[in-house]
């Protein structure tokens, strides 16, 4: 069985200046606490948290017995994506691990959660940041532009997608037709159609995601990844192990420079690569509403804006699946939202309850009963 952290040793209390659980008189008294840098992270106990222990062990447990199968990814992914070859790098996964958080404590913490693993459409939620933090610099001027209006690349040049906003593309109905890295907009459909209007139907699809991932790159002249890296993953603390990476083919030439792309979902190999206790700090920082201690690292307006559902589809925000009318998650409030991906990779937030949750490799159909569970134990 795997060890499942719940409780907080008095040893480590004294050593790294935490509360001791008898000093601690009211959950409340917790206040907003932010982790320290890569491992320096306090963790708390169920009862230190008014949270019901036997009820938060139950959750732990069901994410671990509803774990998906270890199997080899290359030959799932192949696959899945029948003629469309692999052209990214691969990672075989790690077992079934994950973080449960309130108010920035880890509260509960099973399995490696160090380790780095391939996240799928869960980098869709970096993505999304990478688009606001341009939006907050004034490298976007709005998401309502067409995104023709700031590419040269040809990618939007046709007349069915010059009209494609950036907000379509973010609430994945951008219906957007062509190629990227060799793949057309078909490698990633849910069904094979005529593509229609701009904003009149909701698909998600890693072609176009890629496409977007492209866009933004041009937009900020430089690789992605370096992007999430200096503005958000290294002020929070997070650790040297994750990658965010392209595919063999997806560099793009921008001011006399070769700049790699990010490979979005990782559908076809490479893109992110992050631990459960990382994935965990960019969870916090979008419960915190973009405020990292005293610094606004995403504006609290796009923040909001990621979060409105999409008038296609009421669960999809930009990048970011919504749980308007509990219609994603029935257990879960309203407000909360998340993303989640391949295999299965899956991140909850939950703002009102100060509730981050991060599981891998749970099968996708337990994801509600498992929020169930948390919020049991959460009273």
């Amino acid at each position: 069985m795997l060890a499942v952290t719940l409780t907080l040793l008095c040893a480590a209390c004294m050593e790294n200046d935490i509360v001791a659980p008898e000093e601690i008189e009211d959950p409340a008294d917790f206040g907003t606490y932010y982790p320290g840098r890569n491992t320096n992270w306090d963790i708390r106990t169920a009862v230190e948290a008014g949270w019901d222990a036997a009820s938060l062990d139950e959750a732990v447990q069901f994410a671990v017995a509803n774990a998906t199968p270890t199997g080899e990814l290359a030959a799932a992914l192949q696959a899945q994506n029948g003629e469309f070859e692999l052209t990214g790098p691969l990672k075989e996964r790690g077992g079934p691990n994950g973080i449960i958080l309130h108010r920035g404590y880890i509260l509960a913490e099973w399995g490696d959660t160090a380790r780095s693993d391939m996240v799928f459409d869960v980098a869709s939620a970096l993505l999304s940041t990478a688009i606001g933090l341009a939006v907050d610099r004034g490298m976007i001027q709005s998401v309502d532009d067409p995104v023709a209006g700031y590419v040269s690349d040809n990618g939007y040049a046709s007349m069915h997608n010059t009209p494609i906003t950036w907000r379509q593309g973010l609430q994945q109905t951008s219906e957007w037709v062509g190629e990227v890295f060799a793949r057309p907009d078909i490698a990633g459909r849910i069904e094979e159609r005529e593509p229609q209007a701009p904003g009149s139907v909701w698909e998600p699809n890693e072609a176009r995601l890629d496409r977007l991932g492209l866009s933004a790159t041009l937009v900020w002249g430089e690789f992605l990844g370096d992007v999430i890296d200096r503005e958000v993953l290294t002020p929070l603390g997070a650790s040297r192990s994750w990658r965010w990476q392209g595919y063999r083919d997806s560099g793009v030439e921008i001011a006399d420079q070769d700049i790699e792309t990010v490979a979005v979902s990782g559908r076809w190999g490479g893109g992110l690569w992050i631990s459960s206790r990382d994935l965990a700090r960019f969870g916090l920082l979008y419960q915190r509403g973009g405020l990292w201690r005293e610094d606004q690292l995403i504006s609290s307006e796009y923040l909001a804006a990621s979060l409105i559902p999409s008038e296609i589809e009421k669960t999809q925000g930009f990048l970011w699946r919504v749980n308007t009318e509990s219609a994603l998650w029935p257990a879960a409030p309203a407000e909360s939202f998340g993303t989640f991906g391949f295999g299965e990779n899956f991140l909850w937030i939950d703002p009102s309850r100060e509730i981050v949750v991060v599981v891998r490799w749970l099968a996708p159909e337990n994801q509600n009963e498992l929020i169930e569970h948390v919020l049991a134990a959460a009273r």
